[in-house]
């Protein structure tokens, strides 16, 4: 069987080099172009849109030899990226070269088997395309209900509630800034908690800064404790949620950094309550409406202690926790179960692709 080969490929252009315009054609995207993203999630997709500029780090396939239909030329250019995937590690990577691209090359089958095999991978991968539609949509609808419960919880007032801040509940604390010239490499030294090991509702300690165990007496009221609520002060809201989390005992011993603050519950308020307290839209409309900063930005301890809240008695905040610790297991264990199911599609297109260009189809 005769090879597909790439003869040549146009790079995209910066489009603030071109606002002067007119464009030059050869940058021009049209309807029907085979286009391939060298970034990111990169692959070979087939542009359906109206004439546009060809952007950096986007190409256009140009001179292709064999004959071939277009749509088995983009299923088979997405097998051979692939497989460059699965050897080199572009998981992690996610760049493309000209060199890789200008090196596809795959066997074409006559006319009449391209069309039995295009129709096959469109037909499966509608399918596909569905049931991940179906999965996401589910995954969305999980996450939805817990957050309507937890919007619910604090709306709705009952008996023995009392108005309050939370300058008023909390001890608040907030970190120290130790010098980064002195930050210990050594596994057996204490843990520093920044505001980049706190994520939505978890801890991350693959980036771990450390203080010598031998240099602490001086620093004892940074100690983090279990059960308290921690926030990160700069940027504390990104598009994944609020940056908080918990503090278990696996977590420590650590020390708190600047710019994080540690939220530990006076006599009246449950930690588990007030975690997901800070959760609540309330408070991070609160957090919104009062950072300052722009490139950055960022709120104060006072800013935190100021959120005015309505507190229930301790044996309902109790109850409200567990209730709403049994809701977050329940939509966790939903994720993963949708995760692995999109996951799993991920892979049965992999698969398909694999078999359609290796014979086996």
């Amino acid at each position: 069987m005769p090879l597909v080969r790439i003869r040549s490929l146009k790079l995209g252009v910066e489009t603030e080099t071109w606002f002067d315009g007119p464009y030059d054609s050869r940058y021009i995207v049209n309807a029907g172009d085979l286009l391939i993203g060298m970034d990111g999630e990169f692959g070979c997709f087939e542009w359906k849109g109206p004439p546009s500029l060809l952007n950096q780090r986007v190409c256009r396939l140009q001179d292709f030899t064999g004959e071939l239909i277009p749509r088995f030329l983009l299923y088979g250019i997405n097998d051979y990226l692939k497989e460059i995937e699965a050897a080199t590690g572009f998981a992690t990577v996610k760049h493309l070269s000209s060199k890789q691209v200008l090196g596809i090359e795959f066997p074409v089958p006559p006319l009449q088997e391209q069309h039995r095999i295009v129709a096959i991978l469109d037909a499966a991968f509608d399918g596909i395309a569905t049931a991940k539609a179906n999965a996401e949509q589910n995954l969305q609808n999980a996450r939805a209900l817990f957050e309507s419960q937890l919007q619910k919880v604090f709306t709705e007032r009952g008996a023995g509630w009392v108005e309050t801040t939370l300058g008023a509940e909390i001890d608040l604390l907030v970190g120290f800034a130790f010098k980064s010239a002195n930050y210990s490499a050594s596994e057996g030294d204490i843990p520093l908690l920044r505001g980049d090991n706190i994520v939505q509702g978890n801890l991350r300690w693959d980036d771990v800064r450390r203080w010598s165990k031998y240099d602490t007496a001086a620093y004892d009221r940074y100690w983090l404790r279990e059960n308290d609520v921690v926030l990160a002060m700069d940027r504390p809201w990104v598009k994944a949620g609020l940056k908080h989390s918990l503090i278990t005992a696996d977590d420590l011993p650590c020390l708190l950094v600047q710019r994080t603050a540690s939220l530990r519950c006076k006599s009246n308020l449950v930690s588990r309550f007030l975690l997901y307290l800070v959760r609540n839209n309330a408070f991070i409309q609160h957090i919104l409406g009062v950072q300052t900063g722009i490139g950055v930005p960022h709120i104060s301890g006072q800013q935190i202690k100021d959120f005015a809240f309505a507190r229930p008695p301790t044996a309902q905040q109790e109850q409200i926790a567990a209730s709403l610790d049994k809701l977050s297991e329940e939509t966790q264990r939903l994720e993963s179960l949708y995760q692995q199911k999109l996951a799993a599609l991920e892979e049965l297109k992999k698969s398909l692709l694999h078999q359609a260009f290796s014979g086996q189809l």
